[in-house]
């Protein structure tokens, strides 16, 4: 059996004027994540505060066999409907990567380009991908297409919380063990850090409660600049022996 000690931190960062990331770590629902505002878009707090509130909302109402791609969905588009009060023109959208724990199994669900990662011994996995136009093009490449792409758009995303048409979200089953960490983070962090120093963080800090790593990983994301607001969520699976 396990247990889960868990912690959220978020900094603003040293450009961005507001926070729009928001985070989420209810141990209650067993559920964890992120959303990341997109930025160029109006009402990016606004979109990421809905979707998480929104899932958090659905899960509580639906707590047995829940359908989360469905809530994810719904999610959407309640984001999409906000759009189009606050800013017809454009809309507003986010990124979403939220992990649910059932039992000893994580189900992450997973939009945009914030990330889950998962540290098990020294080895550090990312277990989503991102949904930009680079990683789009290369897996068409990958099966033969000559696609070409413009490198100031190599980051753009090619799916959002808060898309008009319908959304496609990738699932993930993760089984758990005792001294595994879970970390969910968005771009403020990982676009500053490569992901073997992430590994070193969690690594050295199995003896730290979770929220003091997490200070340390933001912190790192600051002393490189801050481009933008810098948020996580770090879980813990503990034995119960």
């Amino acid at each position: 059996m396990i247990r889960i000690r868990s912690a959220a931190h978020t900094d603003i960062g040293r450009v961005r004027r507001r926070n729009e990331d928001r985070m989420i770590d209810d141990q209650e629902l067993g559920l964890f994540g992120v959303a990341d505002g997109v930025g160029g878009l109006p009402g990016g707090a606004e979109a990421a505060e809905l979707a998480l509130e929104n899932i958090q909302a659905q899960l509580t109402a639906k707590p047995t066999k829940p359908n989360m791609v469905k809530f994810v969905r719904e999610a959407s588009h309640a984001v999409h409907a906000l759009g189009q009060e606050l800013s017809p023109a454009t809309g507003i959208a986010s990124t979403l990567s939220i992990g649910h724990l059932v039992g000893q199994t994580l189900h992450i669900s997973h939009v945009g380009d914030s990330r889950c990662y998962a540290l098990r011994g020294d080895i550090i996995e990312q277990l989503t991908t991102d949904h930009s136009v680079e990683n789009e093009i290369r897996e068409r490449r990958a099966r033969g297409e000559d696609v070409h792409f413009h490198e100031i758009n190599r980051n753009a995303l090619t799916r959002c919380i808060g898309q008009p048409n319908k959304l496609e979200v990738d699932l993930y089953e993760y089984p758990l063990q005792p001294g595994d960490r879970i970390l969910f983070c968005t771009d403020g962090i990982t676009g500053l850090m490569e992901d073997e120093e992430l590994a070193n963080l969690l690594s050295e800090g199995r003896e730290d409660e979770p929220l003091s790593v997490l200070k340390k990983i933001v912190a790192l994301a600051l002393q490189r600049g801050g481009h933008d607001n810098a948020t996580a969520v770090l879980l813990y699976i503990d034995s119960t022996e």
